[in-house]
């Protein structure tokens, strides 16, 4: 149950600001602040030329094609500062950077009544560090896809519960912003794949509850939390409109929802920024 305090209309009149139609439906939306996207165009892509390599604080960046050029995608953490950035590597011997702007996310206060979801005891401890490392390596997964589909569609269709990048209390106790976009259909509502990937990850996590997670191709993934019912496997390839599972309510949850996360270059990303247009035409 969520307290009264601050109300979070002002977090979507935020989210709304940017919700405006892409010039493109093929990419997301730049949006230059922590949590954020910066989109990069790198020059004419020769057809017979390799995928240009570059890196941001030490993690391969997406690079694709946009209307004959190269594009990078590059992530911005929630945690980066104001001010200039630079890409570690050279395109046809031209250097890269783009400048981040201040962003300050609303606030959210939120009661658990499982107080082992706020304050884990020493076993549930041990379990949460054993489950990092396994999604971890998973979220470090690389594959050398050219063709990234980055024309997302929502996983699945409902309210907007919460947006991205809330700062986070828990029984008044402040802890990690929110890191996805949360929609609430109703439980047992489907969860679809947004594109075209693979599945790299499935399980049962102590905060996350059921997990699905979608290898789209160069340091591109999605996961989908607190699910009901799981119905893919690792090492399944889904299309664009597949199902996941189901909508749930487990692991760390005040009640039925899914919790959608994207990461670029391994961070987390405001997965709305993928479907902007899409969130315009939400009810």
């Amino acid at each position: 149950m969520t307290k009264k305090r601050p109300p979070l209309l002002l977090a979507f009149i935020i989210l709304g600001s940017f919700l405006f139609s892409p010039a493109s439906v093929a990419f997301p939306i730049e949006e230059l602040v922590p949590g954020g996207i910066s989109l990069i165009n790198l020059g004419k892509a020769d057809n017979s030329e390799k995928l240009p390599t570059l890196m941001f604080n030490k993690k391969r960046v997406l690079v694709t094609k946009k209307e004959g050029d190269w594009v990078a995608v590059v992530g911005i953490p929630l945690s980066s500062l104001p001010g200039e950035q630079k890409l570690i590597g050279k395109v046809k011997q031209q250097k890269f950077s783009f400048s981040i702007q201040k962003k300050r996310y609303p606030s959210q206060y939120i009661t658990i009544k499982n107080k082992q979801m706020v304050n884990p005891n020493h076993d549930n401890l041990k379990r949460i560090k054993r489950e990092r490392i396994i999604l971890n390596r998973a979220l470090s997964t690389w594959s050398n896809n050219p063709e990234v589909q980055t024309d997302f569609t929502l996983p699945t269709k409902g309210r907007l519960s919460s947006p991205f990048g809330l700062r986070r209390f828990f029984n008044d106790q402040p802890r990690k912003p929110h890191s996805g976009l949360d929609i609430a259909p109703g439980a047992g509502a489907p969860i679809i794949a947004p594109a075209k990937g693979t599945v790299i990850n499935t399980g049962n996590y102590f905060f996350n509850g059921n997990t699905v997670l979608i290898d789209h191709g160069q340091g591109l993934i999605s996961g989908y939390f607190h699910m009901n019912k799981i119905k893919v496997e690792a090492g399944q390839t889904v299309n664009q409109g597949d199902i996941l599972g189901t909508v749930g309510s487990t692991g760390r949850v005040t009640g039925p929802h899914l919790h959608w996360n994207v990461y670029l270059n391994g961070t987390k990303i405001n997965p709305a920024l993928f479907v902007a247009e899409q969130l315009n035409k939400t009810p």
